[in-house]
């Protein structure tokens, strides 16, 4: 493994113009893990405890915001239509 990463140092040594490219692929991956996370994290599809909790969406209340970005749309002024079940 070290071998593999001064081979790396070394040619971006080198080649300088490779560190951007690092940089931006470094990026690309820890921000598509990191939303990966909180996919299953927060969202309300997801099950983590069939036992406790089976149906995760039904304790959703209408005012409360699960999207990731809401353009248009302002959850806290929502109200609520419809029964409970």
């Amino acid at each position: 493994m070290s071998s593999t990463l001064a081979v790396v140092a070394k040619q971006l040594k080198n080649h300088p113009a490779l560190i951007p490219l690092f940089i931006f692929i470094g990026g690309g991956v820890t921000m598509s893990g990191l939303y990966l996370g909180r996919l299953a994290l927060k969202n309300p599809d997801v099950s983590w405890d069939r036992k406790n909790n089976p149906e995760p969406w039904n304790n959703m209340e209408p005012n409360q915001q699960y999207k990731l970005f809401a353009i248009t749309m302002d959850y806290s002024k929502l109200k609520k239509e419809g029964p409970d079940f």
